[in-house]
């Protein structure tokens, strides 16, 4: 098989191993020998039976396999280094959609200065950009304005890890210097953010959200704060990421629902999610493997983006699965998104160190209406849902018809084994933290029920590779019926929630965008998905701004974050 042509490229320690020899690396000390009974203890679990004889051949073999494997374990490596092999998403034959390259974001003019903190808090990056380019505002006065926030409300939301004051404050003295000068670098030029603490920033902790990481520190600076630090933004926090990006759960508590404090703010950019929505950060950067930047956002009641993979750099970030990791934009509407989007996207520099990124161009442009675009969706998926969320999906579906869509059925992909897609993840986060586990660091991690993170990475250990290889053949079937599904489509409308659509989506790697749409019955907020091509975010981010110009529910926000601090 030729590498440099296959679809799949993903890491894997040695092209040999299977799961029984992970079992068999189990053994208490280097001296032990592997034995045949070991390997037919073994052959439960990976399903298959060899004869007496065929397992006496295979004992000396898996002993020298096994001795390779404790040589290797001798040399460390750096939790930058990334595999030598690449996942890449796009199908055979691939062609990307040719888009107009110019772009309008419709930013707003004159905006009035409401000079109330909790409206300001709330407005969105258009409106304070307006407010700081005509110098109705200082980068250091709004700045200012969410740190207090941020201080206020770490308690009550647990949404952030560490609060970067001095860096926020030396970066916004530097841009309100460079304005005052003249010097104005766009609509992000002074405006304060916050990041997930999976992101390096030197000087700073980055702890990963797990008590193994709590005190570590990473000399490096992630390139998406780079490229923020570029476009003259201000880091004011770094936001909680669920334990080594599962949940809502951390070291130092649960992050909460400003809509609902008895209730968790999903996982894993929780802090993201949590902090845009109660207004501490003007907006925030989230990551998503399988969710996690739709998922808070759906809970939090805001706007998430999650880009193509490969379209927007990783470098300086911890990774749970390099074939499916993504980062992105998380806002109060789909217009702020693309222009987080469009400034953080493509390559980091001279250097990249992550090579999965892909610089294709993207413009935003939206027009008056919908009738231009080719729409599909799930209506079976919708059908299934009688649910007060399928109320506001069903409502949501009859605005994309007055705004002039012609909505045509689609279906997911069949014939797909997406039971086996889990173990992709699994066991590329358990290469990645392998040294956490072997140390039985993992034993400290807050979480320790069957479903928690530091089970899943014991559990990858016994995850056969020829599996993990086969699993990801399937991933190529998968990759090819849905490209058919949606190459003659520039948009696909979906409930935000399902397994099987936002599995096949993160796997496939396509970008999707969730905005409100409602409440259910206990005022939660709810929200609907779109998905776009690769490397087409376009449509899915015009779709979604021209939805929210005809609803107000990006508008609303938690009463509770919306009064006067004292």
């Amino acid at each position: 098989m030729n590498l440099t042509d296959a679809r799949i490229k993903i890491f894997f320690f040695t092209s040999g191993i299977i799961t029984l020899l992970a079992i068999l690396t189990q053994c208490t000390s280097k001296e032990e020998k592997i034995t045949s009974q070991d390997v037919k203890g073994a052959q439960n679990l990976i399903g298959v039976q060899f004869s007496n004889q065929e397992i006496d051949t295979l004992v000396s073999y898996l002993q020298e396999n096994k001795e390779g494997y404790d040589t290797m374990r001798l040399f460390k490596l750096d939790y930058g280094i990334a595999p030598t092999l690449y996942f890449d998403p796009r199908p055979d034959g691939f062609e990307r959609k040719i888009r107009d390259s110019k772009s309008n974001y419709n930013l707003p003019e004159d905006v009035v200065n409401p000079e109330v903190e909790e409206k300001i808090a709330f407005m969105t990056v258009a409106q304070l950009a307006n407010l700081i380019k005509n110098k109705k505002i200082t980068s250091t006065q709004l700045t200012n304005l969410y740190l207090k926030r941020l201080e206020t409300y770490k308690d009550t939301l647990q949404a952030s890890i560490t609060i970067t004051r001095d860096l926020a404050l030396q970066q916004a003295k530097k841009a309100d210097d460079e304005i005052s000068n003249g010097i104005y670098k766009g609509p992000l030029h002074g405006i304060p953010y916050g990041i997930k603490d999976l992101f390096a920033v030197p000087g700073y902790k980055t702890t990963w959200g797990a008590m193994p990481y709590k005190n570590q520190e990473i000399d490096e600076k992630a390139a998406i704060v780079q490229k923020l630090e570029d476009a003259g933004a201000v880091l004011i926090a770094k936001l909680v990421s669920g334990s080594l990006a599962r949940g809502d759960v951390w070291f130092g508590g649960k992050t909460k629902n400003p809509w609902d404090l008895q209730q968790g703010a999903s996982g894993s950019s929780a802090g993201s999610a949590s902090a845009t929505a109660a207004g501490l950060v003007a907006f925030s950067i989230g990551t998503e493997t399988l969710g996690s930047i739709i998922s808070p956002s759906t809970r939090c009641g805001v706007t998430g983006l999650r880009p193509t993979f490969g379209s927007v750099s990783r470098a300086g970030c911890m990774s749970l699965s390099w074939s499916m990791d993504k980062v992105g934009p998380i806002c109060r509407s789909a217009q702020d998104c693309a222009i987080v989007y469009s400034l953080i996207k493509g390559n980091a520099g001279a250097i990249e160190k992550d090579h999965t990124v892909v610089n294709y161009p993207f413009a935003f442009n939206p027009q008056s209406d919908l009738s231009g675009y080719k729409i599909g969706y799930f209506k079976k998926l919708f059908d299934k849902d009688t649910s007060k969320v399928g109320s506001n999906n069903s409502e949501t579906l009859e605005t994309l018809k007055k705004l002039g869509a012609e909505l045509v059925e689609v279906e997911l992909p069949d014939g797909i084994p997406f039971d086996v897609f889990d173990i992709i993840l699994r066991a590329e986060a358990g290469a990645f933290f392998d040294e956490l586990v072997l140390d039985h660091k993992d034993r400290e991690m807050v979480e320790q029920h069957k479903g928690s993170r530091a089970n899943s990475l014991r559990q990858s250990r016994f995850i056969s590779a020829v599996e993990y290889l086969q699993a990801n053949r399937h991933r190529k079937v998968l990759i090819e019926k849905f490209n058919k599904t949606i190459q003659n489509l520039d948009i696909i409308v979906s409930p935000t929630f399902g397994r099987y659509q936002s599995l096949t989506t993160n796997l496939t790697g396509h970008p999707a965008i969730s905005i409100p749409n409602g409440f259910d019955k206990s005022g939660h907020p709810t929200s609907i998905t779109l998905l776009g091509n690769l490397y087409d975010e376009g449509p899915i981010l015009e779709a979604a701004y021209l939805i929210q110009q005809s609803t107000e529910f990006g508008e609303q926000h938690p009463e509770r974050f919306m009064k006067k601090i004292d």
